[in-house]
């Protein structure tokens, strides 16, 4: 396993980073069983691995706790905030008063004294992103958290943070999580440019896009719709939608661009986050053993200058064959007064 350098925090991470958001009860809910699949990773030479509060309501945080013991000092360990936890109009989001209340929860469901990565899981816009900032350097500080970073945030919202960091003396987002695949290439337009810029980290996730990138899902075959992820958001699935597709017409391609290198499509989807210069990490996601030792087998996998050039030649570069599940939409597309005058100021005279 390679190891890579994580932003500008000097900390060595693992170019394959072990996501957890499928243990639990939203995907496997054997704890015994996740913790095999996490130790099996840590054997394997992944050193990262990624949680968050709200997988499975944090019972991915507690699996992720109980693989851990014995092992924390071996392990760069990141988590995230942000999305509601419990009933209540102040339990998420991320304002100050959340961020140092769920922070504690955090570290009591994980089993550790501090937390290498600590991100802010979306956006807020109804708070200042100065409040942000100024609670996690406080945790900085005071050693609950080592590093802060941010997730799937648009690149106007990193220079923004940058900025105001730089403004206040404050820390600032040492890393970006955003979603990267092959189907899913419009991060590389502005965000990784941007995150280059600022010396961030960068950790990707859904590089199986949403398990399209599996094989699993195949022209003109059956898509059954009552289990997995297809169950989960049919729509998504669903093959007489247009942008369905177009995935599956965009896969073909690739599953013959795999065929004729060697590999798998999901080797080769795994392979193509890494590739690019401004990745720091590939987030890989397994529910099972199984699942985890076949995306292992192609972590030694190298895509030639031909390969990505045939990729690039299906789906250009800076390019979506579909929005990319989980993006967070700002409230100016969201929110009809912020893109709509009063019906009485919208004439021009």
């Amino acid at each position: 396993m390679r190891y890579r350098t994580l932003g500008g925090t000097g900390i060595k991470v693992s170019a394959h980073c072990l996501g957890t958001m499928m243990f639990g009860s939203v995907g496997n809910p054997d704890h015994e069983e996740s913790v095999r699949v996490i130790h099996a990773a840590l054997d394997a030479g992944i050193n990262f691995v990624d949680t968050a509060d709200m997988y499975s309501a944090g019972e991915s945080e507690v699996i992720v706790g109980k693989a851990l013991k014995g092992r924390r000092d071996d392990v760069v360990l990141a988590t995230k905030v942000h999305f509601t936890m419990g009933d209540g109009p102040n339990r998420g989001g991320n304002s100050r008063r959340w961020i140092v209340r769920e922070v504690e929860e955090s570290l009591r469901r994980l089993g550790t004294e501090w937390i290498d990565l600590y991100q802010v899981h979306r956006p807020d816009h109804t708070t200042d992103i100065e409040e942000t900032l100024s609670a996690l350097s406080d945790l900085v500080r005071q050693g609950k958290i080592r590093a802060f970073g941010c997730s799937t945030f648009p690149a106007e919202e990193i220079v923004e943070s940058h900025v105001v960091a730089e403004r206040r003396g404050l820390d600032r987002f040492r890393t970006e999580q955003p979603p990267y695949s092959i189907l899913a290439r419009g991060i590389e337009k502005s965000v990784l440019p941007v995150c280059r810029r600022y010396g961030m980290g960068v950790l990707t996730w859904s590089p199986l896009a949403s398990g399209f990138l599996t094989g699993k899902y195949r022209k003109g075959g059956a898509i059954d719709l009552s289990s997995g992820r297809a169950a989960l958001t049919p729509h998504r699935f669903d093959p007489e939608a247009p942008l369905t597709a177009a995935k599956l017409e965009v896969v073909e391609r690739l599953v013959a661009v795999a065929d004729s290198i060697g590999t798998t499509l999901p080797e080769l989807a795994v392979a193509f986050p890494i590739a690019h210069p401004a990745v720091t990490s590939v987030i890989i996601g397994p529910r099972t053993m199984g699942q985890l030792e076949g995306l292992l087998k192609g972590a030694s996998l190298t895509l030639d200058d031909e390969t990505l050039d045939r990729i690039d030649a299906i789906v250009p570069p800076g390019t979506d064959v579909y929005p990319p599940d989980g993006v967070w939409t700002p409230p100016s597309l969201t929110e009809v007064p912020l893109r709509r005058r009063p019906v009485g100021e919208r004439a021009g005279a």
